[in-house]
């Protein structure tokens, strides 16, 4: 029997413990007080859940952490003295850290000892977490760079309802799992604009497309990006109602402010996030992406809703055909080598 230990009480956490915990895994949850961890305790019985990281981590076979991804370096620095050698490391969580631009993986990397970097592998598809959590199917992808770390991640956590695919692409997988939030994001403004659904399929499309070229020039596989942890969860978190991101883009659509939109909701939207972790990396490399732009744009410097549609139309600057797999990327979107 696998003994799991999952950092954070989230939704997600949650989630996976519940799935984990139905294949036969021994779990517990990690909350961050112990009123947390009583409450858990007496409304669950399918894991137990405690405030002590060393109760925890005690002889966890495998480390999972489900927090918002700009949490996630501070988890990790808590937990760090109670791992070994013999734990695979899990990120959960899907984002790029604001101050930083760096992917999970690459902060776990900074805030662990060397000799366990090697056991790092990053969760990523389309996984809605209330869906998983009652049982209906899904598939995603577990990437490490040493693919026997990704193997048995996928046989620790693999179950009938829940199928998992191994892959050597952290970058891209991780790429995928934050920015794909970003095209959610916009998605969700043309919905709540009323646009209909031709012109979201035309900005999905062109976003879509921009990131891809992006993610090549980072080292990424772009077979990635239109697999399960790309365009599978691409189209999940731009369809899907229980999407956050989503959600978000359809209420700054309807006109309200981003602010309220944020102090209205209970769990975090990763994409506001992202968006300005993109576009600081991007300053930094000198790399335009016309489309993320007109999000961050809208989402940090009072750009229009409206202004959406110049994404949509192609005005000036987006008439180009989409990346297509194995193929070159639009010679309209810079690579990092330009």
């Amino acid at each position: 029997m696998a003994r799991v230990a999952i950092i954070g009480n989230t939704t997600w956490g949650d989630a996976l413990a519940v799935l984990l915990c139905g294949r036969g895994a021994w779990v517990r949850v990690w909350t961050r007080s112990e009123a947390e961890a009583k409450a858990l305790n007496r409304s669950n019985h399918s894991y137990s859940s405690t405030s002590s990281v060393e109760e925890a981590l005690d002889s966890a076979d495998l480390v999972i952490w489900a927090v918002p991804s700009q949490k996630l370096r501070q988890n990790v620095v808590v937990t760090r003295d109670y791992l070994d050698s013999t734990m695979l490391l899990l990120s959960a969580a899907k984002g790029l850290e604001v101050d930083t631009g760096k992917r999970m993986s690459q902060v776990m990397a900074e805030e662990i000892s060397s000799e366990l970097r090697g056991r790092i592998c990053v969760l990523s598809g389309p996984n809605l977490a209330k869906e998983i959590a009652r049982g209906l199917p899904a598939a995603s992808i577990v990437a490490s760079r040493d693919i026997a770390v990704a193997e048995k991640a996928r046989e620790m956590m693999e179950c009938a309802s829940f199928r998992l695919f191994t892959s050597v692409d952290v970058v891209g997988t991780e790429l995928c799992g934050a920015l794909k939030n970003i095209v959610a994001l916009g998605a969700g403004m043309i919905d709540g604009l009323g646009l209909g659904d031709n012109a979201k399929s035309a900005f999905i499309t062109y976003g879509w497309n921009e990131l891809v070229s992006l993610g090549v020039s980072l080292g990424a596989d772009a077979g990635t990006f239109h697999g399960l942890a790309g365009l599978g969860d691409l189209i999940t978190t731009c369809a899907g109602n229980l999407s956050r991101n989503h959600y978000v883009g359809y209420e700054l659509g309807r006109g309200h402010p981003l602010s309220e939109i944020r102090a209205s909701m209970t769990q975090i939207a990763e994409g506001v996030y992202t968006a300005e972790a993109l576009h600081r990396l991007t300053q930094e490399l000198q790399v335009k992406l016309p489309i993320a732009d007109v999000v961050y744009d809208i989402l940090f410097r009072d750009l229009p809703v409206g202004e959406i549609k110049i994404a949509i139309t192609g005005s000036a600057i987006y008439h180009q055909p989409p990346h297509t797999p194995g193929g070159a990327a639009s010679s309209r979107i810079p690579h990092l080598s330009d």
